[in-house]
This record gives C-alpha cells, structure tokens and sequence, in this order.
C-alpha cells in the first residue's frame, strides 16, 4: 500500500495520461467542519467501457499488457475506506474518467497527504504536452494553478524548462501557504 495520498493521486493522474488525456484536473477539498477530505482526479482521456468501469477497482484487473495487476485504483479506495470513506467513478468512452475519494479527515487511518506540490510539479514537468489544472480548496477559500494560463503567458516555452518548473514549485508553496493562513 501507498504510504502518502499523494503518491495515489500521482498513480491516477499517470493512468489518465496513458489514456491519452490532454486535460488532468486533480482536486483537493479540506472542509473541516463537515470532517471531509474530498480528492477528485478527472480527465478527458478515451474512458472506460461499463465492463472495464466495473472491474477498475479489482486489483486483478488491467488493461495494461506490461503487468497482470493493477493496484492504483485498488489502493486508492482501499485509503478512503480505511479513513470511513469511499470512492466513485464515473466514465464513459470517449469522455473521459472522473475518479473521486471521500475521507473522514479525523480518522486515525487517514494516510497524510504527503508532499502534493511536488506530486504535482512532476505531473506537470513529466508530461509537459499535458495540461493540468490544480485546485486546493481549504474551507472557503482556493487556490488554483493552470497551466493553460501559463502556457499563454510562456508563448512556447515548454513546461518543463527548469526555470519554469521553478516557478511552478515558488507558485504552489506560496499559494498554498496563503490559503491556509487565510491571506
């Protein structure tokens, strides 16, 4: 099992780039007045079929030729179960998939959700041709980072030139920090 959420989100996330996506969303909701953690991954990659959307969180089950098992998916529900949560998903071929996990943020078997900048900054500096869009929501307030925006602000410099992804990093600890300190 995966030590830290992050490390689930990051598994998702590479499953949508091998469906072809062009657009990642990943979401992160704290509400800690309804004791929630809400984690959503969508795409709009090529889908699953009803057979495959069944059978996605068996961790006997893959589409991949390279390996017999598939066990993002598997753990990842397994996390949100064991913090009294859950997990849904939602697809259709052709449109895309929308994965997302419930946790009860007060739960002693909720796993920490690790380093998600940097989860995030990989997604975006591995998969430069990609584009992700990253929510943070924390009670009522949200930060968002998408590199659609950036991308008309580089005019074609590419995601991952370093000094790009150093500003994604600067970006994501900064916002971050303000949404939980209330700026």
């Amino acid at each position: 099992m995966m030590q830290e959420l992050s490390m689930n989100i990051l598994d998702v996330a590479e499953n949508s780039v091998r469906a072809g996506a062009s657009l990642v969303e990943i979401t992160i909701d704290e509400q800690p007045a309804e004791d929630l953690l809400t984690i959503e991954i969508s795409d709009n990659g090529c889908g699953m079929s009803p057979e495959q959307l069944k059978n996605a969180a068996d961790p006997f089950f893959t589409t991949r030729n390279t390996r017999k098992v598939g066990l993002g998916l598997p753990f990842f529900k397994m996390a949100a179960e064991l913090a009294g949560g859950k997990m849904d998903i939602r697809s259709s071929i052709g449109k895309g998939t929308v994965i997302t996990a419930y946790f009860v943020r007060s739960s002693i078997d909720l796993m920490p959700l690790g380093d998600i900048n940097e989860t995030i900054c990989t997604l975006i500096h591995c998969n430069p041709q990609i584009d992700f869009i990253y929510r943070r929501r924390f009670e009522d307030s949200e930060m968002i980072l998408d590199t659609r925006e950036f991308r008309r602000i580089l005019e074609g410099i590419e995601l991952n030139d370093p000094k790009v992804s150093k500003f994604i990093r600067d970006f994501l600890a900064e916002n971050t920090s303000d949404l939980f300190t209330g700026r």
